[in-house]
């Protein structure tokens, strides 16, 4: 599908952690202590996505606005969906023991690729 909207940057609010060494860019985050970030495992509720790798110890991520995050759940469709992270870095539909949060999802790239508002 051709995209003709862009959510590019829209209502980006970002914010810079002390994180481990395993997050990556584009993948959820959540809180991990004290100023500090780590990679979102299964199940749980994110509060974030990784803007760039770790240097120095510290990480942006973003925390409000439209984002992009992967996913790989075939289950989620655009709407309001309550999701949580899928312990890869991307989130997938919550299920009933997950800690997931409802989102706004915006669009479906159709190839793996939400963009969802925080």
């Amino acid at each position: 599908m051709i995209r003709r909207v862009s959510f590019e940057g829209i209502g980006e609010v970002a914010a810079t952690f002390y994180a481990d060494g395993a997050v990556k860019v584009g993948q959820t985050v959540k809180s991990g202590g004290d100023s500090t970030v780590k990679l979102c495992g299964a199940g749980e509720r994110f509060c974030g996505v990784a803007l760039g790798h770790s240097r120095g110890g510290c990480v942006g991520v973003q925390t409000g606005g439209f984002a992009q995050v992967r996913c790989a759940d075939s289950t989620v469709t655009v709407g309001y969906v309550k999701l949580a992270g899928d312990g890869n870095g991307g989130v997938k539909k919550a299920g009933a023991a997950d800690a997931g949060q409802e989102y706004w999802v915006a669009a479906d790239d159709g190839a793996g690729t939400l963009t969802i508002m925080l």
